[in-house]
Protein backbone atom coordinates (compact mmCIF):
# COMPACT_ATOMS: atom_id res chain seq x y z
CA UNK A 1 0.00 0.00 0.00
CA UNK A 2 1.41 3.36 -1.15
CA UNK A 3 2.06 6.23 0.78
CA UNK A 4 -0.66 7.82 -1.47
CA UNK A 5 -3.48 5.32 -1.54
CA UNK A 6 -2.53 5.75 2.85
CA UNK A 7 -3.63 9.37 2.35
CA UNK A 8 -6.41 8.86 0.13
CA UNK A 9 -8.05 6.36 2.66
CA UNK A 10 -7.35 9.06 5.61
CA UNK A 11 -9.71 11.53 3.85
CA UNK A 12 -12.83 12.52 5.07
CA UNK A 13 -15.03 10.80 2.11
CA UNK A 14 -13.73 6.69 3.68
CA UNK A 15 -15.15 5.33 6.16
CA UNK A 16 -14.08 5.61 10.26
CA UNK A 17 -12.58 2.63 9.61
CA UNK A 18 -10.76 2.43 6.57
CA UNK A 19 -9.15 5.99 7.85
CA UNK A 20 -8.33 4.52 11.26
CA UNK A 21 -6.24 1.72 9.45
CA UNK A 22 -4.88 4.21 7.03
CA UNK A 23 -3.35 6.16 10.10
CA UNK A 24 -2.02 2.71 11.78
CA UNK A 25 -0.29 2.27 9.05
CA UNK A 26 0.92 5.44 8.01
CA UNK A 27 2.26 6.39 11.70
CA UNK A 28 3.95 2.76 11.93
CA UNK A 29 5.17 3.33 8.74
CA UNK A 30 6.74 6.74 9.68
CA UNK A 31 8.18 5.17 12.66
CA UNK A 32 10.51 2.81 10.66
CA UNK A 33 11.77 5.95 8.52
CA UNK A 34 12.27 7.96 11.91
CA UNK A 35 14.36 4.63 12.67
CA UNK A 36 16.67 4.98 10.01
CA UNK A 37 15.45 2.70 7.62
CA UNK A 38 15.77 3.65 4.09
CA UNK A 39 17.77 2.72 0.57
CA UNK A 40 17.54 -0.47 -1.70
CA UNK A 41 14.91 -3.23 -1.44
CA UNK A 42 16.71 -6.17 0.23
CA UNK A 43 15.59 -9.94 0.94
CA UNK A 44 15.20 -10.93 4.55
CA UNK A 45 18.18 -11.27 5.86
CA UNK A 46 18.61 -14.94 7.67
CA UNK A 47 22.50 -14.32 7.75
CA UNK A 48 22.23 -11.99 9.92
CA UNK A 49 19.72 -13.54 12.43
CA UNK A 50 22.35 -16.53 11.90
CA UNK A 51 25.20 -14.27 13.35
CA UNK A 52 23.33 -12.65 16.07
CA UNK A 53 22.40 -16.26 17.55
CA UNK A 54 25.75 -17.38 17.04
CA UNK A 55 26.81 -14.05 19.65
CA UNK A 56 23.88 -14.84 21.77
CA UNK A 57 23.96 -18.51 22.51
CA UNK A 58 27.50 -19.14 23.67
CA UNK A 59 26.97 -16.33 26.42
CA UNK A 60 23.60 -16.84 27.88
CA UNK A 61 22.85 -16.61 31.39
CA UNK A 62 19.31 -17.47 31.56
CA UNK A 63 17.38 -20.54 29.91
CA UNK A 64 18.74 -22.63 26.42
CA UNK A 65 18.67 -21.60 23.14
CA UNK A 66 16.24 -23.57 21.05
CA UNK A 67 15.20 -24.33 17.49
CA UNK A 68 11.66 -24.00 16.61
CA UNK A 69 10.73 -24.70 12.92
CA UNK A 70 8.31 -22.24 10.13
CA UNK A 71 6.17 -23.70 8.19
CA UNK A 72 8.69 -22.99 5.61
CA UNK A 73 11.19 -25.11 6.64
CA UNK A 74 13.32 -22.56 7.93
CA UNK A 75 14.47 -22.82 12.16
CA UNK A 76 14.15 -19.84 13.96
CA UNK A 77 15.74 -18.92 17.23
CA UNK A 78 13.87 -18.96 20.39
CA UNK A 79 15.26 -18.61 24.32
CA UNK A 80 13.57 -20.91 26.34
CA UNK A 81 13.75 -20.84 30.06
CA UNK A 82 11.62 -23.34 32.10
CA UNK A 83 10.67 -22.61 35.57
CA UNK A 84 9.74 -25.12 37.93
CA UNK A 85 6.78 -23.11 39.52
CA UNK A 86 3.76 -23.94 38.19
CA UNK A 87 3.00 -20.56 36.35
CA UNK A 88 2.42 -19.73 32.86
CA UNK A 89 4.24 -19.15 29.89
CA UNK A 90 5.25 -16.01 28.28
CA UNK A 91 6.10 -15.81 24.42
CA UNK A 92 8.23 -12.57 24.38
CA UNK A 93 8.54 -10.67 20.71
CA UNK A 94 11.06 -8.01 20.26
CA UNK A 95 11.42 -4.47 18.63
CA UNK A 96 12.07 -3.66 14.95
CA UNK A 97 15.66 -5.06 13.77
CA UNK A 98 16.77 -6.14 16.95
CA UNK A 99 17.36 -10.09 18.34
CA UNK A 100 15.67 -12.02 21.16
CA UNK A 101 17.98 -10.78 24.14
CA UNK A 102 17.64 -7.30 23.50
CA UNK A 103 16.89 -4.50 25.53
CA UNK A 104 13.27 -4.55 27.33
CA UNK A 105 12.56 -8.12 25.66
CA UNK A 106 15.85 -9.41 26.80
CA UNK A 107 15.72 -8.10 30.57
CA UNK A 108 12.01 -9.19 31.13
CA UNK A 109 12.45 -12.60 29.96
CA UNK A 110 14.90 -13.05 32.81
CA UNK A 111 12.84 -11.10 35.22
CA UNK A 112 9.88 -12.82 34.36
CA UNK A 113 11.19 -16.02 34.90
CA UNK A 114 12.64 -14.97 38.03
CA UNK A 115 9.35 -14.42 39.36
CA UNK A 116 8.35 -17.69 38.30
CA UNK A 117 7.42 -17.89 34.42
CA UNK A 118 8.04 -19.88 32.13
CA UNK A 119 9.32 -17.66 29.22
CA UNK A 120 10.01 -18.10 25.44
CA UNK A 121 11.90 -15.09 23.47
CA UNK A 122 11.26 -15.68 19.85
CA UNK A 123 13.65 -14.35 16.93
CA UNK A 124 10.99 -12.65 14.52
CA UNK A 125 12.14 -11.47 10.67
CA UNK A 126 14.54 -9.02 10.61
CA UNK A 127 16.15 -6.84 7.54
CA UNK A 128 19.31 -5.72 6.81
CA UNK A 129 20.56 -2.95 7.91
CA UNK A 130 19.81 -0.50 4.67
CA UNK A 131 16.42 -1.46 4.41
CA UNK A 132 13.35 0.29 3.36
CA UNK A 133 9.96 1.02 5.22
CA UNK A 134 8.29 -1.66 2.47
CA UNK A 135 10.96 -4.23 3.58
CA UNK A 136 9.19 -4.56 6.71
CA UNK A 137 5.76 -3.89 6.30
CA UNK A 138 4.12 -6.45 4.63
CA UNK A 139 6.89 -8.42 3.56
CA UNK A 140 8.16 -10.07 6.64
CA UNK A 141 5.07 -9.90 8.52
CA UNK A 142 3.42 -13.26 7.11
CA UNK A 143 6.63 -14.73 8.21
CA UNK A 144 6.19 -12.82 11.55
CA UNK A 145 2.62 -14.29 11.99
CA UNK A 146 3.44 -17.77 11.14
CA UNK A 147 6.57 -17.90 13.51
CA UNK A 148 4.50 -16.67 16.48
CA UNK A 149 1.96 -19.37 15.58
CA UNK A 150 4.46 -21.71 15.52
CA UNK A 151 5.75 -20.57 18.91
CA UNK A 152 2.22 -20.74 20.74
CA UNK A 153 2.21 -24.35 19.10
CA UNK A 154 5.97 -25.09 20.32
CA UNK A 155 4.82 -24.13 24.25
CA UNK A 156 1.53 -25.91 23.57
CA UNK A 157 3.87 -29.31 22.75
CA UNK A 158 5.63 -28.11 26.12
CA UNK A 159 2.72 -28.35 28.50
CA UNK A 160 1.64 -24.81 27.93
CA UNK A 161 -2.08 -25.03 26.50
CA UNK A 162 -2.78 -21.20 26.39
CA UNK A 163 0.36 -18.44 26.64
CA UNK A 164 0.90 -14.72 27.57
CA UNK A 165 1.95 -13.31 25.04
CA UNK A 166 4.70 -9.88 26.03
CA UNK A 167 5.62 -7.66 23.01
CA UNK A 168 7.38 -4.11 22.01
CA UNK A 169 7.07 -1.58 19.45
CA UNK A 170 7.33 -3.57 16.32
CA UNK A 171 6.63 -6.78 17.79
CA UNK A 172 3.60 -5.27 19.50
CA UNK A 173 2.46 -4.26 15.73
CA UNK A 174 3.26 -8.56 14.48
CA UNK A 175 1.20 -9.76 17.40
CA UNK A 176 -2.08 -7.25 16.52
CA UNK A 177 -1.83 -8.51 12.69
CA UNK A 178 -1.29 -12.15 14.03
CA UNK A 179 -4.03 -11.98 16.70
CA UNK A 180 -6.39 -10.15 14.43
CA UNK A 181 -6.03 -13.60 12.63
CA UNK A 182 -6.20 -15.93 15.34
CA UNK A 183 -7.32 -14.59 18.22
CA UNK A 184 -10.58 -16.75 17.76
CA UNK A 185 -8.35 -20.01 18.43
CA UNK A 186 -5.05 -18.55 19.56
CA UNK A 187 -3.63 -20.36 22.61
CA UNK A 188 -3.40 -16.68 24.15
CA UNK A 189 -4.76 -15.89 27.55
CA UNK A 190 -3.12 -12.51 27.93
CA UNK A 191 -1.21 -10.04 26.31
CA UNK A 192 1.15 -7.15 27.29
CA UNK A 193 1.19 -4.61 24.15
CA UNK A 194 3.87 -2.39 24.88
CA UNK A 195 4.49 1.58 22.87
CA UNK A 196 2.32 0.09 20.02
CA UNK A 197 2.89 3.06 17.75
CA UNK A 198 -0.35 4.36 16.31
CA UNK A 199 -3.97 2.65 17.68
CA UNK A 200 -5.20 -0.63 17.65
CA UNK A 201 -7.20 -2.68 14.86
CA UNK A 202 -10.43 -2.73 15.09
CA UNK A 203 -10.71 -6.24 15.46
CA UNK A 204 -8.73 -6.05 19.01
CA UNK A 205 -12.01 -5.24 20.52
CA UNK A 206 -13.28 -8.74 19.66
CA UNK A 207 -10.79 -10.36 21.64
CA UNK A 208 -11.72 -12.61 24.48
CA UNK A 209 -8.57 -12.11 26.43
CA UNK A 210 -7.35 -8.76 28.52
CA UNK A 211 -4.47 -7.07 27.31
CA UNK A 212 -2.17 -4.22 29.44
CA UNK A 213 -1.28 -1.36 27.35
CA UNK A 214 1.83 -0.44 28.13
CA UNK A 215 3.88 2.65 27.49
CA UNK A 216 6.35 4.81 28.92
CA UNK A 217 6.34 8.31 30.74
CA UNK A 218 8.91 9.80 27.23
CA UNK A 219 7.94 7.19 25.06
CA UNK A 220 8.50 7.99 21.09
CA UNK A 221 6.16 10.83 19.69
CA UNK A 222 3.68 8.24 18.07
CA UNK A 223 3.30 6.23 20.86
CA UNK A 224 2.28 8.95 22.94
CA UNK A 225 -0.06 10.69 20.93
CA UNK A 226 -2.23 7.35 20.52
CA UNK A 227 -2.53 6.77 24.25
CA UNK A 228 -6.09 7.94 24.11
CA UNK A 229 -7.49 6.29 21.30
CA UNK A 230 -5.60 2.58 22.36
CA UNK A 231 -7.34 3.19 25.87
CA UNK A 232 -10.27 3.33 24.17
CA UNK A 233 -10.02 0.06 22.49
CA UNK A 234 -9.89 -1.68 25.96
CA UNK A 235 -12.88 -3.52 26.18
CA UNK A 236 -12.37 -6.57 27.38
CA UNK A 237 -12.60 -7.25 31.31
CA UNK A 238 -9.66 -6.86 32.85
CA UNK A 239 -7.67 -4.64 30.66
CA UNK A 240 -6.34 -1.59 31.27
CA UNK A 241 -3.39 1.16 30.40
CA UNK A 242 -0.39 1.69 32.94
CA UNK A 243 2.40 4.51 32.40
CA UNK A 244 5.87 3.53 33.33
CA UNK A 245 7.29 6.85 34.92
CA UNK A 246 10.06 8.50 34.11
CA UNK A 247 11.06 5.68 31.33
CA UNK A 248 12.57 6.34 27.60
CA UNK A 249 10.92 4.05 25.06
CA UNK A 250 13.21 1.24 25.76
CA UNK A 251 12.54 1.11 29.39
CA UNK A 252 16.03 1.21 30.50
CA UNK A 253 16.46 0.60 34.09
CA UNK A 254 13.06 0.41 34.39
CA UNK A 255 12.57 -3.28 33.26
CA UNK A 256 12.25 -4.66 37.33
CA UNK A 257 9.49 -2.64 38.00
CA UNK A 258 7.95 -3.50 34.94
CA UNK A 259 8.07 -7.36 35.13
CA UNK A 260 6.21 -6.44 38.63
CA UNK A 261 3.48 -4.58 36.84
CA UNK A 262 3.01 -7.83 34.76
CA UNK A 263 2.76 -10.15 37.20
CA UNK A 264 0.34 -7.83 39.25
CA UNK A 265 -1.70 -8.01 36.02
CA UNK A 266 -1.13 -11.56 35.13
CA UNK A 267 -2.07 -12.34 38.91
CA UNK A 268 -5.14 -10.10 39.51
Amino acid sequence: MSCLTLFRLASPRFGLRARGLAARLAVRLAVLVALGHSGSSIAQDYAREQRWAEEIIPSLLVGEAVQIMATSGKPFLGLFAKSSRPARAILLLHSVGTHPDFGVIGALRAHLFDLGYTTLSIQLPVQGRDAKLEDYYPKVFGDAKDRIGRSLEWLKAAGFDKSVMVSHTMGSWMANEYLDEHHAKAQVSAWVCMSLTGGYSWTTRTYGFPILDVYAENDIAPTMKSNGRRKLALVQSGSRQFMVNGAEAEFGTKERLLAEEIRRFLEN
